[in-house]
């Protein structure tokens, strides 16, 4: 930080920690834990009577970040969620997994196993417990991990971004839950939110963290009378003029010497079909369980999309499909580009057309490289091959980062990044190769109010250019670029 931290957690406050990203939140949160070894003064605890003095037994912290596959040591690849074959059938369920960790948490006596099925109730987890955790979507998973947490009972839990990637009712369910949690006063409840406007009405007190100094701490109401409106517009003309005069071909050639040809790679001859997406009755089945039914649905070349529908409703497979990442693809009726999936075409010559950021490529990223690498790896299509750009490749993946507002950050490794430097980092690689078809998929997913803007920005002029195709999805309305000129929405089945 950049100067000493005075920071005090009093009885009964329920705080939120705001601040812009790379601000210091995660690192202020390190110090309230004990992760970060201090120089001069320990922080020090009272959890009150009745309790252990462990601060691994009191406070619990969850980021929303942890794998899918963290129960079966962490493994997780890009595809993986969409891979049922990939499940081992001996695979714990969520029941199960949630069972383990009651019973690794204390003692199994009356008084906690009503608390367990008061936790149960409260979150109606009655339909989720014969369900693998890879298989939840992005509410039910994080339904699990409160859960999970609450099972030990702390005294204080920080949630990173609760509310990120969760639809309208499903946020309004979690922010019931956690109001009627701080009412009960079993628990003392820390947010960390890069989302200004996402403080609910529980939170007492504000602490915001800028340029890696702590701010005195307000009430609520305090700091919302004082925070400044939601910029209308931060990216500047000359950037704007950047992205409307970037070439297709600059892109193109970038590949040369990099195992694949780049006229292969980036000829946009072959790609003169208006139909850039065609589903016909396509209908996607996991076990028992039905996600996608009967669905038809075109995109046609230059068309702006908004994919809607709740947590749940297939929005994410559905992408997967289009993307080439899920198997089911082949046996369905889905044409790309004006070839209808299974004909001969390579997984490479789908993606070469695409530019795609979603929560599960977020996830995948792991490797300690530079973030400039990680942009370079769009030029490839790759999540987890990476090759060092040369010096012209550099340069541009280092322009689309000063786009990005990040180009200080291109020799910075990436898991050094704060979440949402790494989420622009991913943006930058999902736009590096100037691609036809844009697939956003919660895109604005931890960013600040500043760089919420400079994305939606980037967005609207990129879309301005003849012929570029978009579908994003976001559970914010207003996170949809003025673009947008088609929509639609799924149902959970």
């Amino acid at each position: 930080m950049a100067e000493p931290v005075n920071f005090q957690l009093l009885e009964g406050e329920q705080l939120a920690i705001t601040g812009g990203n790379g601000a210091g939140k995660t690192r202020l949160v390190n110090i309230i834990t004990g992760a970060y070894p201090l120089l001069r003064q320990s922080p020090q605890y009272d959890f009150g009577e009745g309790r252990t003095a462990y601060v691994s037994d009191n406070i619990k912290y969850i980021t929303f970040r942890d794998s899918y596959g963290a129960e079966s040591d962490g493994k997780y690849f890009l595809q993986q969620r969409w891979n049922s074959t990939e499940i081992d059938h001996e695979t714990p369920v969520t029941g199960e997994l949630l069972e383990r960790a009651f019973i690794l948490s204390g003692e199994d006596n009356e008084e906690r196993r009503q608390w367990q099925q008061h936790i149960y109730k409260l979150f109606n987890l009655e339909t989720l417990l014969d369900k693998y955790v890879i298989l939840l979507s992005s509410g039910e998973l994080r339904k699990y991990q409160l859960t999970k947490a609450l099972l030990t009972h702390p005294a204080v839990l920080i949630l990173d971004n609760p509310f990120i990637g969760l639809d309208k009712g499903t946020r309004q369910q979690l922010k019931e839950l956690l109001t009627t949690l701080a009412q009960e006063k079993t628990v003392q409840i820390i947010l960390v939110l890069s989302k200004e406007d996402d403080i609910p009405e529980f939170i007492t007190h504000v602490v915001e963290v800028k340029d890696l100094t702590l701010k005195q701490k307000t009430t609520r109401e305090e700091y919302i009378a004082q925070r400044p409106p939601f910029p209308e517009r931060v990216l500047s003309d000359s950037d704007a003029q950047g992205i409307l005069n970037f070439k297709q071909t600059d892109a193109g050639h970038l590949l040369e010497g990099n195992g694949r040809s780049a006229s292969r790679l980036y000829n946009r001859q072959d790609n003169d079909s208006d139909e850039v997406v065609k589903c016909d009755n396509v209908t996607i089945k996991y076990g028992n369980r039905t996600i996608l039914k009967d669905l038809n649905w075109i995109v046609m070349k230059g068309e702006h999309w908004a994919l809607q529908g709740p947590n749940g409703s297939g929005k994410s497979t559905l992408l997967s499909l289009i993307c080439a990442d899920n198997p089911q693809g082949y046996a369905c009726g889905i044409s790309l580009f004006g070839n209808l999936r299974g004909t001969g075409e390579t997984i490479w010559d789908i993606k070469r057309h695409i530019g795609y950021v979603s929560p599960e490529m977020h996830r995948a990223y792991t490797s300690d490289l530079p973030a400039v690498r990680i942009v370079a790896s769009g030029l490839s299509d790759s999540v987890g091959l990476y090759f060092k750009p040369d010096k012209e490749q550099y340069e541009i993946c280092k322009w689309w980062m000063n786009i990005f507002g990040i180009g200080d950050k291109a020799d910075t490794s990436f898991l050094k990044l704060s979440s949402g430097e790494q989420r622009l980092t991913l943006l930058a690689r999902a736009f590096v190769k100037d691609p036809d078809l844009l697939i956003l998929d919660e895109p604005l997913h931890g960013l600040d109010n500043h760089n919420r803007r400079l994305v939606k920005d980037i967005i609207e002029t990129f879309c301005q250019r003849p012929e570029k195709t978009l579908i994003m999805v976001t559970h914010y309305q207003e996170e949809l670029p003025k673009c947008i000129d088609h929509s639609i929405t799924l149902k959970r089945n």
